[in-house]
């Protein structure tokens, strides 16, 4: 049976990978029949009803589901197609309440204009009661016009469509994990919208395990946790994690939405020195790494090895212990951290476990930063969020099973010379990209006098 999808108006390439990775976790065959990024309904075919709401249930991009019962350029057409194809479907709908709604997207009806074309629906032979509040059916009428249309007075839709009110979202809770109303914030705490949108793309579900090695405030365990699954994290500033005690925490955060038992633990670490067991023990690991702008990225070492104090505390002299050490830190780059992600991902993943994680790149082609690989990670989808001159993309892999894996690639991928440098511009750059404006750098001319 074909169902129409009512997406909400944001987050465009996120959409597909959001409802697909929701039928992996519902176990759905779903089949895309018609989509594009620049309207908000996508036809799909599904097994039954029951599987159009588990679709959608645990959605955020979406807002309904309906039966499709027909899609037309014109109401002329669309009314021949809904007689043709769905008379059968009539005599059930005919003696319960219902009403019928217009949705109008990136158009305008007046309120006369309405009713005429609900009107128009006669002929379907419906005898029950019309109820405006909860009827036992509802049936929409969408519009479809011009993405963008200017002036907006055109006189037709590009295309209308019609179908039967099947299930909702949980859109709303958008608003319950609002950072505005959250008790324990930073400033790069990631909003409520995209951390429950990269769970679900990640198939965060109960009796899972996931992690968030740059948890920050912990937006991302607290998403995951919200769909059942055990959230950990790590972060190599123990201020953020441990905050300012009790409500105003990590474990504050998940206690203000009576989420604390689902809270596996946090712990101050640095990705590259991790105490997490190189084992498949991960379900997923989502995150959003530094991006090095406002300071430097650093990892635990030493910059210069050779020195003698710092010899003696890689050694582990004694005064480590004591409550003023501060561990040393070292410039790290922006590619090797990625590198290391989707190493540890590929050694602490379950087989076609999930990476998703955040990366920034420059819209400019010349300073676009690569999709990095990894020969044990398998692509899945790369979604973007664009900023005017430069973006950020949430990446998704899956952990292959290890039968698959080109163990030929993966030992030439761990032999690869890493990037070199001692600052913090050597190393990263998207940071250089960044404070130069995403302006490409221009080569040396030489000036002739004439």
């Amino acid at each position: 049976m074909e169902y129409l999808i009512r997406f909400s108006q944001s987050h465009e390439t996120f959409r597909l990978a959001e409802i697909q990775s929701l039928a992996i976790i519902e176990g759905i065959d779903l089949e895309i029949i018609s989509y594009s990024e620049e309207s908000p309904f996508c036809i799909v075919r599904l097994p039954s009803e029951d599987a159009a709401r588990a679709l959608i249930r645990r959605s955020v991009l979406t807002q309904t589901i309906h039966e499709h019962w027909g899609t037309a350029e014109t109401y002329d057409e669309l009314h021949a197609i809904v007689k043709r194809n769905t008379a059968h479907l009539w005599p059930q709908y005919k003696e319960v309440s219902f009403k019928i709604n217009m949705d109008t997207y990136q158009g305008s009806r007046s309120g006369t204009k309405k009713v005429e074309l609900i009107n128009s629906f006669a002929y379907l032979p419906f005898e029950g009661q019309i109820l405006l509040k909860s009827p036992d059916q509802e049936f929409t009428i969408f519009e479809q016009w011009e993405f963008n249309a200017m002036p907006r007075n055109l006189p037709d839709p590009l295309k209308v469509h019609f179908g039967r009110f099947v299930g909702g979202s949980i859109r709303e809770v958008i608003k319950t994990y609002d950072l505005k109303k959250r008790t324990y914030i930073s400033t790069t705490s990631m909003d409520s919208e995209l951390s429950l949108v990269t769970a679900n793309i990640a198939l965060a579900a109960p009796g899972k395990i996931f992690y968030d090695p740059f948890v920050g405030t912990g937006s991302f365990p607290i998403a995951c946790a919200h769909f059942g699954a055990l959230g950990w994290g790590s972060d190599i500033d123990g201020r953020s994690v441990r905050g300012e005690g009790g409500k105003r925490s990590l474990k504050g955060n998940f206690e203000q939405y009576g989420l604390e038992q689902l809270l596996g633990g946090v712990f101050v670490s640095d990705l590259t020195n991790s105490p997490v067991r190189r084992s498949k023990i991960f379900d997923g690991i989502v995150c959003d790494p530094p991006y090095g702008v406002r300071e430097g990225l650093k990892v635990l070492g030493c910059r210069d090895p050779e020195d003698k104090d710092a010899r003696l505390v890689e050694k582990g002299k004694k005064w480590y212990k004591k409550s003023t050490f501060v561990p040393p830190k070292k410039a790290y780059s922006f590619m090797a951290m990625l590198g290391d992600i989707l190493d540890f991902a590929s050694d602490t993943l379950v087989e076609n476990g999930r990476l998703s994680f955040w990366m920034p790149t420059a819209n400019d082609q010349e300073q676009e930063m690569p999709v990095p690989t990894h020969p044990c990670l398998s692509l899945v989808v790369v979604c973007t969020q664009d900023f005017n001159r430069w973006s950020r993309r949430l990446i998704t892999y899956r952990r292959l099973p290890d039968s698959e894996v080109d163990t030929s690639a993966l030992a030439q991928w761990r032999q690869e010379e890493k990037l070199s440098g001692h600052t913090a511009d050597d190393l990263n750059a998207f940071r250089r990209a960044y404070f130069n404006g995403f302006r490409t750098e221009q080569p040396d001319v030489d000036v002739v006098a004439g």
